[in-house]
């Protein structure tokens, strides 16, 4: 049985360091240092199977109006159980509860289901705008 807990003493950071500077394409190479920033800075969720973490998700928000969904991973022996679909379940319903009005995300490979949870692509995305940062600047 999976649960999903937002309790960051839940939380193995070492592992979710691992998972996505390894194997996550988005985040290979982040340092362990930028992963804890983000991590407490951020609204976590953590799929567990018994006391062992097997998934994660993180949510960059406000907790009124904007929520950005990054980071949402599960380990590869866990995969095709329904662990993502259970951890975006999760989201979707904390930040229903908060009423954020807004939530985004990116994704190269997972627009199903994300697309079950309401997610569409963004058509007027000639409005939004990014920068890049790098360090020094």
């Amino acid at each position: 049985m999976i649960t999903v807990s937002t309790d960051p003493d839940l939380l193995d950071l070492d592992l979710i360091h691992r998972w996505l500077s390894e194997d996550a394409y988005w985040a290979r190479g982040r340092s362990r240092e930028v992963v804890a920033k983000a991590v407490a800075s951020s609204l976590n969720f953590g799929a567990h199977q018994g006391d062992r973490l097997v998934g994660y998700a993180r949510v960059v928000t406000d907790q009124a109006t904007y929520a950005w969904i990054c980071d949402v991973y599960v380990d590869p022996a866990h995969r095709g159980a329904g662990i993502g679909r259970t951890l975006v379940a999760a989201v979707d319903e904390a930040l229903t509860k908060l009423e954020v009005k807004r939530a985004m995300l990116a994704t190269e490979d997972a627009h199903g289901l994300y697309a079950d949870f309401g997610f569409e692509p963004v058509h007027d995305s000639d409005k939004f705008m990014a920068r890049g940062y790098e360090p020094g600047r």
